[in-house]
């Protein structure tokens, strides 16, 4: 399996993919060998690879993101690596449900951020609000991506290893001077232990004492964060389009969502619609 593993790793780098997604799929991969005591993956028959995914679903009760995880992770390793192209692939669709996510209103997001005192995740979480940040993302911010003369962040290996800059906006930038004055950053702009960025579950473990300490009863996460940025875009009248690109999604249906978020985006359309109805 080690160097079925290596190969694999070889292919995935060659087609691009990120380094957290390499890993995924290698863990979906270890998985499965795992699941039939070690077994060469080679010696894995289609009808045992479906049953596995029966597992996943009635046994471990995995979600549908997870199963879809799981199912390109494996089909890679088939597909690409063994050169064994499967139709039970195609027969494995895990439910796409998206519910909505929780938002916090502008009054929310102020007050969570006000009862975090360990600075230095208070400041990355107001950078992951003030830009639309994903956790992993605000972690690997360099000191040299901060552009405060043009007012942009460059934002390195999103989602899918693409970069993108983001506006900075002036007071944030401001904040980040102080931060710097303070702390003197050389690489990372949040440095954490052995010259390594801060995690992302030190964020998570913060703001979730946070939630509890302001009284607010959302279940919000760190990425609630990001998703109360582009509704708080969407209900300053910022466009769909330009919000999609700030926040680095690929298709402008994801985008689209926060249109379902939007109090002020909702109450607007019904104003258009009695004017246009009026004369009926």
């Amino acid at each position: 399996m080690q160097r079925l593993s290596e190969r694999m790793l070889e292919d995935m780098k060659l087609a691009g993919l990120s380094k957290r997604t390499r890993e995924s799929y290698l863990y979906t991969a270890h998985a499965l060998v795992q699941h039939y005591g070690e077994r060469p993956p080679a010696r894995i028959t289609p009808e045992e690879v479906r049953a596995f995914f029966v597992h996943l679903i009635d046994e471990r009760k995995l979600s549908p993101s997870s199963v879809r995880v799981h199912l390109n992770g494996i089909r890679f390793l088939y597909e690409r690596t063994l050169g064994r192209h499967w139709a039970m692939f195609d027969l494995i669709q895990p439910h796409r449900g998206r519910p909505l996510p929780v938002v916090l209103n502008r009054q929310e997001v102020r007050r969570l951020l006000g009862v975090v005192r360990n600075e230095p995740a208070k400041t990355a979480l107001t950078l992951i609000y003030a830009c639309g940040l994903r956790v992993l993302e605000a972690t690997r911010i360099r000191v040299c991506d901060i552009d405060s003369r043009r007012g942009l962040l460059h934002v390195r290996g999103g989602k899918g290893n693409k970069d993108r800059y983001v506006p900075l906006p002036e007071r944030m930038t401001e904040h980040l001077r102080e931060w710097w004055r303070r702390q003197r950053p050389a690489v990372w702009l949040f440095p954490g232990r052995a010259e390594q960025p801060v995690t992302p579950s030190l964020l998570q473990k913060t703001l979730k004492t946070a939630l509890g300490e302001s009284g607010i009863l959302k279940k919000a996460s760190v990425h609630t964060l990001r998703h109360s940025y582009a509704t708080h875009l969407l209900e300053a009248g910022v466009n769909l389009r330009a919000i999609q690109i700030i926040l680095g999604h690929n298709s402008p249906q994801t985008t689209a969502l926060y249109t379902h978020l939007t109090p002020a985006v909702l109450s607007g359309t019904a104003a258009a619609i009695n004017r246009l109805m009026g004369d009926l």
